[in-house]
């Protein structure tokens, strides 16, 4: 009996090896699928949903990177398979100019499928020395221009009674940390937001997901390596520094594309256990958080 068993290990691991190889693949394709021939609308895009064959409508404020982004698109893109992306100049943060953007887009493809609101712009200092015009700025990128860029587009989604609105949040959206009052002051107000919309729309097949990584980092930036002390503040402020690779978020957005999830939380299991502490257990949350300041006070330097 012992025998039959090891010899039959390696069939079984190939088995599972064949399935695993076929799961991939099905998702792959399914991945392409989602977004085959759709117009889908990203701010401060993300070039690996070029790859599905959309109709990608690329927005943001840097010319120089969509050309950029542009080229390199075109680059690995079959021109049998895939067409070619449009560039748009937007700003969120001016949002007189969102609107203008919106109906361009809108006159260009007379829909849009999918629209991922993508950019965010961050400050971190205290609040007290931070400006309000700075505030407003953060305000208006973050939370008044997705809204207001969503706002324009989402008639027509309701009236053909089909679409997706993705929002790339924070976790930030979930808890707020010292000294970055107005970035999750944003973030708070655009996951408030987009849950809320998705309950109206929900009638009219039309999906809102959100997706909430630590944060993106990065294409070249790793987490800092430092001689940590073994206090509970800085152990859980080192796992929050501990980011999303841009690939790595934009490959989470097709699946929740794909599969049309609600909600995602992009992180590890320490600061996806802050967002349960800070809800059932506020007081331990805060003291922790508290304790955080205190020690970076104490730090020469960086007061």
């Amino acid at each position: 009996m012992g025998v039959m068993l090891v010899l039959m290990l390696p069939l079984l691991l190939l088995g599972i090896s064949g399935l695993l190889f076929i799961y991939q693949e099905v998702s792959r394709l399914w991945s392409k699928s989602a977004v085959q021939n759709k117009v889908v609308v990203i701010t401060d895009a993300l070039s690996e949903l070029g790859k599905g064959g959309a109709r990608l409508v690329l927005c943001g404020k840097n010319w120089e990177k969509l050309e950029s982004l542009y080229d390199s698109l075109i680059s690995v893109a079959d021109p049998s398979k895939t067409f070619t992306p449009k560039l748009v100049l937007l700003d969120l943060s001016d949002i007189s100019c969102v609107q203008d953007v919106a109906k361009e887009v809108l006159d260009c493809y007379g829909c849009v499928d999918i629209l991922i609101n993508n950019a965010s712009v961050k400050v971190k200092g205290p609040a007290h020395k931070i400006s309000l015009e700075l505030d407003r700025k953060i305000m208006n990128a973050n939370y008044l221009g997705p809204i207001t860029l969503t706002k324009v587009l989402l008639p027509n989604m309701i009236s053909r009674r089909t679409g997706q609105i993705v929002l790339v949040n924070s976790i930030q959206g979930k808890f707020g940390l010292p000294f970055r009052t107005a970035y999750a002051a944003s973030k708070h107000a655009a996951l408030g937001f987009f849950d809320c919309l998705r309950a109206e729309v929900e009638e009219y097949d039309v999906v809102v997901s959100t997706v909430s990584p630590v944060f993106i980092r990065s294409h070249h930036a790793h987490p800092e390596r430092g001689n940590w002390s073994a206090s509970i503040w800085k152990f859980f402020s080192r796992k929050l520094t501990q980011g999303e690779h841009p690939v790595e978020v934009a490959e989470e957005v097709m699946s929740t594309v794909r599969r049309r999830k609600q909600e995602v939380l992009m992180a590890n299991p320490i600061p996806r256990a802050a967002v349960y502490i800070r809800a059932l257990f506020p007081e331990f949350f805060f003291a922790v958080v508290a304790c955080g300041v205190k020690d970076r006070l104490s730090v020469p330097g960086e007061g």
